[in-house]
This record gives structure tokens, sequence and C-alpha cells, in this order.
């Protein structure tokens, strides 16, 4: 048996290379540190992957939302008509949520981005506008700035009284406040032109209950007194400008106006003065329509004079005003016949003040009731064109002051 074999005569293994040894406790801690931070690339790797398929997934699904999903805004030229408010300090950002709210524009966002830059959204009035559902935002904003579209503001000037009137010489009228609250709530839409009547103004002026109409508190006992007459209302809505809502009722439509007046009205003082003068608000206020009728702005404190020098004495106050009120006409003068009219408002035959006040006054004219200017004077009368009006007590010198004016041609008769 030869050598090299062994006893079954199988190949001996050989060692090839060097022998074989341990790692250092250096070397282990070199490869345990390159394995951390293969792991820490790899985890990081992964989670930028993540958040770049999730941004992917985002922004994709936001482009797939823009091209084939509900758009951003609205096209084409509307559906139907609507009245939207605008409030008094409403932003940009509180008109787009009312236009949204009323389904004008798909979102306030398209609203206010068709709006920045336009200088006409700021200075947009407090009131109503007429718009169109479903339209474009940029169509909203163009809309909004046209003054063709607000509907409902009510100009109310000084001296009107509730029901039209006549002019005897020129047969000019003169709207009343029942027409311009008429004329305020008309509006078209899609194509139907809507008002509320002057009919239907009258009667619930005369049959709704007063506390429904807001009536204040100093003006019920007179109002109720007159029953169902819808004159009971006048003077309790005051001169100025309002918006009223074209949608709404006319019990609504005269209570948001008698309201908004009464709070002008306790604003001038009314309530204070008049407990100062020992008067009632209510009286106040007849005082007041008298003089904004009776004379011209300059002279109305001594007009108020003169009426509480009457009143003091127990003189009827002889005012053609007041019998021309319920007939529904403006006269310099009136007929013996027309001063002879039992009325409610004929200051000559009854003593004492009208029944109600005979138009809404003016500020100055409220002012001159209020504050009277001081004198003993009786007798008044306009003797020329110009208004010149003469200031007297004497009976004797008045009537020569009515002379003068027969001669001008202003009276044809005598007060």
């Amino acid at each position: 048996m030869s050598e090299g074999r062994g006893r079954a005569g199988r190949a001996r293994p050989v060692a090839v290379g060097p022998p074989r040894r341990g790692r250092s406790r250096a070397e282990r801690i070199r490869a345990e540190r390159s394995r951390r931070r293969r792991r820490v690339a790899l985890g990081f790797a992964v989670g930028l992957l993540i958040v770049v398929v999730v941004a992917a997934a985002f922004v994709g699904s936001k482009l797939w939302h823009t091209v084939f999903g509900p758009q951003n805004d609205y096209t084409g030229s509307g559906k139907r008509d609507v009245v939207i408010q605008i409030h008094a300090g409403d932003s940009t950002t509180a008109i787009g949520e009312t236009l949204q709210s009323h389904s004008v524009v798909r979102t306030v966002r398209a609203f206010v981005d068709a709006a920045h830059g336009n200088d006409k959204i700021s200075s947009i009035q407090p009131g109503y506008y007429r718009m169109r559902t479903e339209i474009p935002a940029s169509s909203a904003v163009q809309r909004l700035t046209d003054p063709e579209n607000r509907v409902g503001k009510l100009v109310i000037p000084e001296g009107q009284q509730l029901d039209d009137t006549t002019d005897v010489k020129t047969n000019a009228v003169t709207p009343g406040i029942f027409t311009l609250i008429s004329r305020a709530t008309c509006v078209d839409l899609d194509g139907d032109r809507r008002c509320v009547s002057v009919p239907d103004l009258r009667a619930a002026a005369g049959q709704a209950a007063p506390a429904t109409l807001a009536v204040p508190a100093w003006a019920l006992d007179p109002v109720k007194r007159m029953g169902d007459d819808h004159r009971r209302l006048e003077g309790l809505i005051g001169p100025g400008t309002f918006n009223v809502n074209p949608s709404a009722s006319p019990q609504t439509i005269l209570q948001t106006l008698i309201s908004a007046s009464a709070v002008d009205y306790v604003k001038s003082g009314l309530l204070d003065t008049a407990k100062a003068m020992n008067l009632s608000p209510y009286d106040v206020l007849v005082v007041a329509s008298l003089v904004q009728r009776e004379a011209k702005p300059q002279d109305f404190p001594k007009v108020a004079r003169v009426i509480y020098n009457r009143l003091a004495e127990h003189r009827t106050l002889e005012f053609d005003s007041t019998v021309n009120y319920p007939l529904d006409r403006r006269e310099v003068a009136t007929t013996d016949a027309d001063r002879e009219q039992p009325t409610l408002w004929n200051t000559y035959v009854d003593e004492g003040l009208p029944a109600t006040p005979i138009c809404s006054p003016g500020t100055d004219a409220l002012e001159a009731a209020e504050h009277p200017a001081p004198g003993d004077w009786l007798y008044f009368v306009t003797i020329d064109a110009k208004g010149t009006t003469l200031f007297t007590r004497d009976y004797q010198e008045h009537l020569a002051n009515i002379e003068l004016a027969k001669h001008n041609g202003v009276l044809d008769s005598a007060r």
C-alpha cells in the first residue's frame, strides 16, 4: 500500500493558501458600521420613493379633477334671475359667500380671484342686486358693478306725503311715498316685471296691526285713533335713502321703513326735546310737518313759533296746507268752500293740531319745531314769488300784507 492514501485507499485533503485565522475586533466594528449605513440609505431611499409616489398621486388627482372633474367656475349665461343682498361692511369674501349660497358663483375663491384688482368692487353700495344663477365669476363681478342691476333703492324727498298730490295750477303730479316704494320694488326677473302695488301698500298701512308695522310707542295712541285709515302712518316714514327688498311683503316693507325712521327720529333728539317742551314727540312731528309745507327753510323757525303761539292762545291755525292735505293736492290758497269742509285735518274748522302729520318733515323742519325762533307773531303770509314772508302779531297789518300778496299774484283769496 503506497503513501498518501488512507486505509480505505481514499486521497487525503491537502491544505491550500495561508493558514485561516479569526477577524480582529476593529474589523468586526467596521463591518457592522458599513451594514448600518447600507440599511439607513436603503430606508431613506424607500421613504423618498413613498413621498414621490404620494405627491404624484395627489398632483395627478388634482389634475384629473381639474381636467375631468367639477370645474372651479361656471360657464355660460346662467340659469335664472335672482335678487341678492349686499350688507354694509361686506368684504369681497363675504360677498362671494353670499353669491355662492345663492348659486350665483360656483366657489368663493373664483369670485375673489375675478374681483382682484377691480377698484369698483370696493365701492359697491349696500342694497339689493339682480343677478343670475350659475354664471362665471367674472360675469358676477361685472353685474355687481353695473348700477343698472341695483334694485330696491328708495329715495324719499322731504315734504312728501303718502299719497300722490296734484298741483292745481299745472296739473303736475308729485308721486307720494306709496308710489315711490312701488317703483323701488319693481324688478325684471326672467322677463317678468314684478312690483309691490300701491293698493297693496295702502291696504297694509290701514289694516295691519300697528305693532306689526313697528309703529314706535310714542305714536301708538294717535295711530290707533285713526282706525283703518291708511293716513294713520303719515309722517312715520321719514325722508331719506332706503334699501327695500323687492320680494318682501307690503307689511314687511312698511315695517322696515317705519323702524328705520323711528331710529332717525330718536337720533335727532325728538323724544328728549319734546319732553323738555312739555309736548308729545308725535305733536312735535305734526308741527314739523306743518312747518315743512307752510314755509321756505329760512322761515321755518318763525313759522314754528307762530304755530306754538296760536296754540297757546287757543286760536285755530287756519293753514291752507291742512285743508289741501286730504284732498291730495298742493295749492297756495284755498276756497271758502274748501275751508268749510269738516275733516280731521282742517285747521280752519277745528282748534289745535291736525289728527296726523301732513307730510314727512325734513331735518330742518324738525329742528325748527324743536327749537322755534323767539317772537310774538300770530300771522304770516308769503307776498311774492321769491318766497318773501312777512310775520306780525297785528291782525290789521296782516290784512295789509295779504293785500300785497294779492297784488303780487301770490294769493287769489284771503287767508
